[in-house]
């Protein structure tokens, strides 16, 4: 699960945050294409995104401290303090 979620919220310390009607943003990570946006519910921002090859959804709510959320139809939780920034450059694979 962290091989995913992980690269995810790297990815979010380069990325604005969302607002509404803001387009899909896609990354790739390990040879799998994600797709996701972000929004902000309350207080939290959340992410919501989808694996593209097998269709498999992931939502997390990125808080104070933790990040809890699904991916596919299992729980996560874990400290935001494990999420590192990803070290290669971000690259835009599609923009609408």
């Amino acid at each position: 699960m962290k091989k995913l979620i992980l690269p995810v919220l790297g990815l979010l310390a380069t990325v604005p945050a969302a607002h509404a009607g803001e387009t899909e943003r896609r990354f790739e990570h390990e040879g799998r294409v994600y797709s996701y946006t972000v929004g902000t519910v309350g207080e939290h921002r959340v992410i919501r995104g989808v694996e593209e090859q097998t269709g498999k959804p992931f939502t997390l709510r990125v808080g104070t401290y933790k990040v809890r959320g699904t991916v596919g139809s299992q729980q996560v939780e874990f400290s935001l303090k494990d999420v590192k920034p990803l070290k290669a450059s971000v690259t835009v694979l599609a923009a609408r």
